[in-house]
């Protein structure tokens, strides 16, 4: 096995339209792949408007009261993300693990130009690549992973900007390689946190279950580290287009903790609950005009115990957060509306790696104190919309407490420090 630290390299990218999805590829060989669905919609504010300070309101007032955009600023007052912690930026000590497939080719400047029109500190930024330098043609999946790997590495720096990210990339999207990434990042102790935005349906695992015991062997190896895993729940709903309760792992492992999606309306000047559940077909959150984009996922576990997600997070990408893409060609490149639950698990994340700089010490697996945080009002609970879909329209819906599309709820970070201090 090669390790290869390197800056990446530019290459050139196909035009892309303007909404983009990766759609899911059914499993017919042994092996079974890892897919992604970061959903970008190219964002028509002005470049000078993209800048410190901008509100959901404004994004809403700007594209027709359709987008109610969050940046770094919002994210920090919605879920009380402090910016610092004891006089240092928040995640200062700290690295954040991010494993994804292909890379991005411009993950660098990208990032660069993020922090910059945003007012935050230059990140620290190594790519790994444990399996060699992927073989990269723009296109397609690898299209998608690159707009995931943009998404992943901004917004874990937004939330936790003085954390070093380790971006782990693996050279395809194959469940074997992928895992063994994971196996990389957890063998070389590479950080406290791990990120992965991505997942196979469990339908399509039943009957390779080989591969998710292997991956599930690494993830007992990171709780042996107390290291925080996080997982998207998915973008499909409860069903993931199957017709039947269907959930998606690693975000239904036991180790892992499983981050839902909402509606982040907090400071969008929209009326109602500061939160629903991302589900675009039971409840969209602003005049949706592009209709209906996606639903989080949640459901019982066809493979394990788990019933659902454990916590949740802003995925819609109608509240959906600005990434800047700089691979998408000529007259494409700039900031993008983006959404998935993808944008939860690097946040959740980062805001862990926070928490550990903020009491000193590793946090484990985040969802065994979540029944406990709710309790405490450390959450914020989320009692309205459902992940149903046209494919399976039961879906299930938001309650007090806990539910399967949201889990406990979203995070009150500096209530979590202030608990776990405590």
């Amino acid at each position: 096995m090669t390790v290869k630290h390197t800056s990446t390299t530019l290459f050139a990218l196909a035009t892309a339209a303007a909404l983009v999805a990766v759609s899911a590829v059914p499993a017919s060989a042994a092996e079974l792949d890892y897919h992604v669905h970061p959903i970008a919609i190219r964002s028509q504010l002005s470049p000078g408007t993209i800048a410190h300070g901008l509100t959901p309101a404004q994004c809403l007032a700007d594209s027709g009261g359709e987008f109610a955009c969050q940046t770094p600023d919002s994210i920090r007052a919605a879920y009380r993300i402090p910016a610092e912690i004891d006089g240092v930026p928040a995640g200062t000590g700290q690295t954040i693990v991010i494993v994804d497939a292909f890379g991005s080719p411009t993950v660098r400047e990208d990032l660069a130009a993020f922090s910059a029109a945003f007012g935050l500190p230059a990140a620290h930024l190594n790519v790994i690549y444990p399996g060699g330098t992927p073989i990269w043609n723009g296109h397609g999946t690898q299209l998608g992973w690159a707009q995931e790997t943009s998404l992943d590495v901004q917004w874990a720096h937004a939330v936790a900007p003085g954390a070093t990210i380790d971006l782990v990339v693996a050279a395809n999207d194959h469940g074997t390689t992928i895992d063994l990434a994971q196996q990389y990042a957890v063998d070389h102790h590479l950080g406290a946190v791990m990120s992965m935005s991505f997942g196979v349906t469990e339908a399509d695992v039943r009957g390779n279950n080989g591969q998710m015991s292997q991956v599930h062997k690494v993830y007992q190896d990171a709780a042996a580290q107390r290291m925080s895993l996080f997982a998207s729940s998915g973008d499909n709903g409860s069903d993931n287009g199957a017709g039947f309760a269907n959930y998606s792992y690693p975000a239904s492992d036991r180790l892992v903790t499983s981050v839902g999606g909402t509606n982040l309306l907090y400071g969008s000047g929209l009326t109602g609950p500061r939160e629903t559940v991302w589900g675009d077909y039971a409840l969209c959150a602003t005049t949706c005009a592009d209709g209906p984009i996606g639903a989080t996922g949640g459901a019982a576990s066809l493979l394990t115990a788990k019933g659902g997600s454990d916590v949740a997070y802003n995925a819609s990408v109608y509240t959906g957060v600005l990434t800047y893409l700089g691979f998408m060609g000529a007259g494409a490149n700039g900031f993008y509306y983006m959404g998935g639950t993808s944008a939860g698990a690097p946040q959740w994340a980062g805001i862990t790696a926070d928490v550990v700089q903020a009491t000193g010490h590793r946090i484990g697996d985040v969802s065994s104190y979540t029944r406990s945080w709710a309790g405490s009002n450390t959450l914020f609970d989320v009692t309205v919309g459902s992940n149903s879909t046209p494919t399976f329209a039961a879906g299930y819906s938001a309650t007090a407490g806990w539910d399967r599309p949201t889990g406990y709820g979203t995070p009150d970070v500096q209530a979590i420090i202030d608990a776990l201090r405590g």
